[in-house]
């Protein structure tokens, strides 16, 4: 490394961050890149560590660690420390192919196994990442790559959320004719509809479809496969189908109450809000508003803080969130050691401008809803909880136990479930006669290949809910494998 005691002499530092009270104010991310001079410091962090567990991509007690994709972090870490920025991206694309994406919405695997993370804070790879990728558009060093030639064989993807470009992208390069075809109004998955602006700005997906589009890919939005073509033109249409049509069964809560007005799956909340702002700026009023409103988001995770940012940006009159396990600890428990994900308490943004707002973290933990109750109109008034605790049986199996006399009732106007995802909807599965299993496409990892010949998938869809750089792992590999299918059948 250029600078082998950089971590020792340099502390970590964030990119600049609007203000939590005044971002509320619009929909735009919320955080910046570093300067030059504070990149360079944050590259110098990397050390020379000799087996960098950083870029490794595997799981350790059931969680990701390290890059799934392999980024060469150390060495672009080392370029973006001497000023190498072109280099630096050359670097960074040779293993990813939307570093613009997983710079601002991947939680990180990387950083949680990062040598400088045994002692110290990590160094700030995401950010690094972010800012190399955002300088090559800004300098112009990202251009169209046109293929030189055609193979003349052609592949529909189904899907066009992060495994579905990656897909897409790496076939095209090979020559092959790629048409993604996409149910919704613009094409990008979760990516335009799942994860709001203030994480990320469509205008930076919108960048990325645009340079697909002019490297040779077809989008074709509006078009559900199986319902606006079939499963079988689909087939006689193209020489292998890819479906990546991610995980989006959302996961549904059985609860007494469920069915009255105010409840809502949280995507179709972001969702509908994300495609009326897009649409209209919100004038058109085509969304769940929760302005002047009691919110209550039931499930602990990443899309549940997003539903907190966007109901306060909505300014909703109070917002709680639900979470059924204990908050977690403020540093790594003996279970827990490095490099495996660290399980430890962070304060994300959603919850420093709930906190900056309202004057609390809005997360309640280990806390059980018991019922909803309506008012005379039908609407949900109020939720009934309990505290729960997590204990251990004999068998040292964990289950959660009530606590007597912790019930406790909370105002609420919307209710937004955010409990997960089930698995891939079903009904075009049915129509091509692709085996499932677990609610998941039946192909393996590292093969990718249905049941059905020609017919592969790969991302959610196959693995189930899962980050956005397993989507990128999955849709570079597949491409690979549909790639040798394509020329076997060449040489036929």
């Amino acid at each position: 490394m250029g600078k082998a005691t950089g971590f020792m002499e340099y502390s970590r530092q964030k990119p600049k961050e609007k203000n939590p009270v005044a971002r509320l104010s619009d929909w735009k991310e919320y955080s910046s890149i570093f300067s030059n001079d504070m990149l360079s410091q944050q590259g110098a962090r990397c050390m020379d560590c000799g087996t960098p567990f950083c870029h490794m991509g595997m799981e350790l007690q059931g969680v990701t660690t390290g890059c799934p994709i392999n980024n060469l972090i150390p060495e672009w870490n080392d370029l973006v420390y001497r000023g190498r920025w072109r280099e630096a991206l050359e670097r960074l694309l040779m293993t990813n192919n939307f570093p613009e994406f997983t710079g601002r919405v991947c939680p990180a695997p990387c950083e949680g196994s990062c040598t400088v993370a045994i002692s110290d804070p990590a160094v700030a790879i995401k950010s690094i990442e972010r800012t190399i990728i955002d300088k090559g558009f800004e300098n112009g060093w990202i251009s169209p790559r046109i293929p030189e030639k055609r193979t003349g064989k052609k592949v529909a993807i189904v899907g066009s959320g992060p495994a579905g470009l990656a897909a897409a992208d790496m076939l095209n390069q090979q020559g092959h004719s790629v048409t993604v075809y996409e149910r919704a109004d613009r094409p990008g998955g979760l990516l335009m509809y799942g994860i709001p602006n203030m994480k990320l700005e469509k205008e930076v997906v919108e960048r990325r479809i645009h340079l697909l589009t002019q490297e040779g890919i077809d989008f074709v939005t509006n078009t559900e496969i199986g319902k606006d073509i079939t499963s079988e033109e689909l087939r006689e249409q193209f020489d292998s189908v890819i479906l990546c049509t991610g995980a989006q069964k959302q996961r549904d809560l059985v609860i007494e109450g469920r069915e009255l007005n105010g409840i809502h799956f949280a995507m179709d909340y972001l969702t509908d809000v994300t495609k009326s702002l897009l649409n209209s700026n919100l004038t058109d009023g085509k969304f769940i508003d929760t302005k002047d409103k009691d919110v209550i988001v039931i499930g602990g995770g990443d899309t549940g803080a997003d539903c907190v940012a966007t109901a306060l940006r909505q300014n909703c009159r109070s917002v709680v969130q639900f979470g059924k396990h204990p908050r977690l600890p403020g540093k790594r428990t003996s279970d827990n050691m490095w490099p495996a994900y660290p399980n430890v308490f962070t304060l994300e943004y959603a919850y420093e401008e709930a906190a900056a707002k309202f004057g609390d973290d809005p997360r309640q933990y280990s806390i059980q809803t018991k019922k909803i109750v309506a008012d005379v109109s039908g609407n949900v008034k109020e939720l009934h909880t309990i505290q729960m605790e997590k204990r251990k049986d004999e068998d040292g199996n964990c289950f959660f136990q009530e606590i007597s006399g912790t019930e406790k009732v909370w105002p609420a106007q919307h209710v937004f479930i955010a409990i997960g995802f089930e698995g891939t909807e079903q009904p075009l599965l049915t129509q091509l006669g692709i085996e499932t299993k677990n609610n998941k496409i039946a192909a393996a990892y590292g093969d990718y290949k249905t049941n059905v010949d020609g017919v592969f998938a790969a991302g959610d869809a196959r693995r189930g809910q899962s980050l956005i750089v397993w989507a990128i792992n999955e849709g570079r590999e597949v491409a690979a494998v549909v790639n040798q299918y394509l020329n076997t059948a060449v040489a036929k």
